[in-house]
């Protein structure tokens, strides 16, 4: 008995209620008794909440991954078309030097 005052009376007690209060120390205790109840139930709703939230970062991975793959095609095309015009504008500049022209008396 002398050991349960000593708890009653003791720092640990004085820290909850002034703390939290009877109210605070209620609701702790609530949710001791509650938590192999509600951790389960947390768990099991938690779960396919994750699952979702996963198959939608695969998702959008997925569809990243096709976005920059068409990006890429259309930006390869891109540079295949410059170098095809370089090389025409290449080949028409050489065609328009001036020619010398030569008279003769």
């Amino acid at each position: 008995m002398a050991l349960m005052d000593d708890l009653l009376k003791g720092l640990a007690l004085d820290k909850v209620i002034s703390g939290g209060g009877v109210p605070g120390a209620v609701v702790g205790i609530g949710a001791l008794l509650l938590a192999p109840v509600l951790i389960p139930v947390v768990a099991g709703a938690g779960k396919p909440v994750a699952k979702a939230v996963i198959k939608e970062g695969i998702k959008l991975y997925e569809k990243g991954k096709e976005s920059f793959a068409e990006v890429g095609e259309v930006f390869e095309d891109l540079i295949a078309e410059a170098k095809a015009e370089l090389a025409e504008d290449d080949k028409t500049s050489t065609n328009n030097q001036p020619q010398p022209i030569v008279v003769s008396d």
